[in-house]
């Protein structure tokens, strides 16, 4: 069955992308804020489909930040993205910049305001990075980062790439961690029954030297993230059981 409900989802998720991604194509002319709405419908509607398909839903704990922070999380699948862009209000997601090429997925992006980063720019994508931030940040949207640069399958050792806090200390804002366990119920193709955890764990405050705030970022997020995959086992072994 959940081979069958992940072709029902799959089957969901490229219509309504499709049809709303087209539908909507006039509002990139519109003010970036119409975009940014239409972001949060389109993710909303896939996390119906797949609660309601799928039979996966999820829960939020914590506090949701506000305004101007820098929000850290674990990335499992893609999943995670989504949610971000519907629970942050008006949030600024740090991207690699290809992204931007995508059609249609790269316009929508672009236009809804983030920060693109090309890697292979070294010094010059830092200096860019650090006067995009100061925008954002004067502009009260929080900013969010992957710290890990890129998707990782649950159980996967960390490995923290400095871009975030090169983030935390250009902006001199405060951070907050978010675990999660997307990665267990959210499998690429493959959408199992549960309910997917996203924590909102407290800030670390602004000030922390470079070695202090890694180390406690790292530490904040892989010990929730561990807890929530916890609980995400038990959940898939009731589920088979």
């Amino acid at each position: 069955m959940t081979v069958l409900r992940s072709l029902l989802f799959f089957v969901y998720f490229t219509v309504v992308s499709v049809v709303l991604h087209i539908v909507a194509l006039p509002t990139l002319l519109l003010p970036r804020l119409t975009v940014v709405r239409i972001s949060q419908a389109w993710s909303r509607a896939i996390f119906w489909g797949l609660k309601w398909i799928a039979g996966c839903g999820f829960e939020v704990r914590g506090e949701i930040p506000q305004g101007a922070v820098l929000v850290a999380a674990k990335h499992m699948s893609m999943w995670d993205t989504l949610a971000l862009y519907m629970l942050l209000d008006d949030v600024c997601v740090v991207v690699k910049r290809e992204l931007l090429s995508i059609p249609f997925y790269g316009w929508y992006i672009k236009r809804s305001g983030v920060i693109a980063i090309d890697r292979a720019a070294g010094a010059s994508a830092l200096r860019q990075m650090a006067k995009q931030a100061a925008q954002m940040v004067a502009a009260g949207r929080p900013i969010a980062i992957f710290p890990e640069g890129t998707r990782v399958k649950p159980g996967t050792p960390p490995d923290y790439k400095p871009g975030v806090a090169g983030l935390y200390a250009l902006t001199g804002i405060a951070c907050v961690p978010v675990a999660l366990n997307s990665g267990q119920f959210w499998q690429g193709f493959l959408k199992r029954r549960g309910t997917i955890v996203i924590a909102f764990l407290p800030p670390i405050p602004a000030g922390l030297k470079r070695a202090a705030f890694m180390a406690e970022l790292e530490a904040r997020i892989e010990t929730a993230s561990n807890g929530l995959l916890a609980e995400g086992a038990a959940q898939l072994g009731a589920e088979h059981s």
